[in-house]
């Protein structure tokens, strides 16, 4: 069934593919209800917790650099647990909270933990993956958990249709639980080894240095804002914006998921012989696209029926999930790829650092750009992602990677693949 989807064999890498599922469904039974959450449980008002969740997120920002250079001494998979099990201890430490310095301590915990977690995520993919098919392996691994989120959505549903202060916290026991059956799980994979060059002096020098991938990560963050527009954008400007009733937004988001775990290999594959600079501008182009029909529903919205708006939003929000389908997979293989072995974890920090960012800067941005209306959203949405097409038009001029075609088969002659 995976591989008529267009994805791999998981035979070997099951328990880690397990893991990866389990982990999201927890996750995704949290996300919605986060905020929710800490208006039932504590004291605190709206602006305390999300200003204690902003602050969290600032004070971790530079811990990702740091534990890049950690998972290149160490190997990648003691950072792995390490960042599942902090997580597991953050969330269950939740159930005490009741003060604004509590909330913002254990999250930054939480936060700390899942970068630890993301940053050394992608050099296992990496180990476990060979050249040529490792498109198909981030795109699989991004599909399900896209799918775990949406089955851990349809969860939080029940505790917020509920209401009551136990049915929030079972979602957190939940969540936290999640994240210890994962860690018991990742224990099976078999370590990453680092290499003694991981400790030579300027290691860091040497990627900073690189200028290349500095390129590549432009092209990264970029991408990276394009994708919090999903979650920060789109339901904001249907409710609020647009006054379009609350199913649109749920449509989105099962759209978005439905899309994704199902047509996510197909994509890949249907990438097979494309040189990967051209589809990283073929996904940049897809999100100014989305956001030019997005922008289209504010003057369906005013000529009105109700019903023309949120097709109008609807079809905007195909066209950008097509964009998320097609440049995600391509993004997550280059990254890897185009690390050196021995400094991979630092580079990937890297990585994970603009995804960080992304997420600590678009809520503020959006959020004051929403307050002038419709255009100013989208057309500085789009002026971002005409500038993504136009960095990744460059990549390969400065990084061979990005020139080679996609192949969707493994390069035999790629070494040994780490089994899971």
């Amino acid at each position: 069934m995976l591989q008529r989807l267009g994805f791999p064999s998981v035979g070997r890498h099951r328990r880690f593919v397990t893991a990866i599922a389990i982990d999201a469904v927890g996750s995704g039974v949290f996300m919605p209800v986060s905020v929710l959450y800490f208006l039932v449980a504590t004291d605190l008002s709206l602006v305390q917790v999300g200003a204690a969740i902003s602050l969290a997120s600032l004070v971790s920002l530079p811990v990702g650099p740091l534990l890049g250079g950690l998972v290149d001494r160490v190997g990648a998979k003691p950072v792995l647990l390490a960042g599942n099990a902090l997580q597991c201890v953050g969330f269950a430490a939740y159930l005490l909270v009741d003060s604004f310095a509590a909330l913002t301590a254990w999250t930054v915990a939480v936060t700390v933990g899942r970068t630890a977690f993301w940053g050394s995520y992608g050099n296992i993919v990496a180990a476990i993956s060979a050249p040529g098919e490792r498109e198909t392996w981030f795109g699989f691994l991004g599909a399900l958990r896209n799918v775990g989120f949406a089955i851990g959505g349809l969860a939080s549903g029940a505790a917020i249709t509920i209401g009551t202060s136990s049915a929030y916290a079972t979602v957190v026991v939940v969540n936290a639980v999640s994240y210890a059956v994962a860690l018991v799980l990742l224990l099976a994979v078999p370590p990453v080894p680092p290499t003694h060059h991981a400790d030579e002096p300027g290691s860091w020098g040497v990627v900073l240095r690189d200028g290349p991938y500095r390129v590549l990560w432009t092209s990264q963050l970029l991408f990276a804002i394009a994708m919090m527009v999903l979650n920060f954008a789109i339901p904001v400007y249907a409710t609020n914006l647009l006054d379009l009733p609350g199913w649109v937004t749920g449509a989105v988001f099962t759209l978005n998921t439905l899309m994704i775990g199902l047509g996510q290999g197909l994509v890949v594959r249907a990438m097979t012989g494309a040189r990967r600079w051209r589809v990283l501008v073929l996904g940049h182009l897809l999100f100014v696209a989305s956001y030019v029909v997005l922008l289209a529903a504010a003057a369906s919205a005013v000529a009105r029926p109700v019903a023309l708006a949120a097709a109008v939003v609807l079809l905007g929000s195909v066209v950008y999930t097509l964009g998320e389908l097609v440049g995600g997979p391509v993004h997550g293989a280059l990254s890897a790829e185009a690390a050196p072995d021995h400094l991979r974890g630092r580079y990937l920090s890297l990585i994970q650092l603009a995804w960080n960012l992304a997420s600590t800067v678009a809520p503020v941005c959006f959020a004051w750009l929403l307050d002038r209306g419709a255009a100013p959203l989208w057309l500085v949405l789009a002026a971002v992602s005409l500038l993504g097409a136009v960095v990744a038009a460059r990549l390969p001029a400065v990084l061979p990677l990005a020139a080679a075609r996609v192949t969707n088969r493994a390069d035999d002659d790629a070494g040994t693949v780490l089994e899971v």
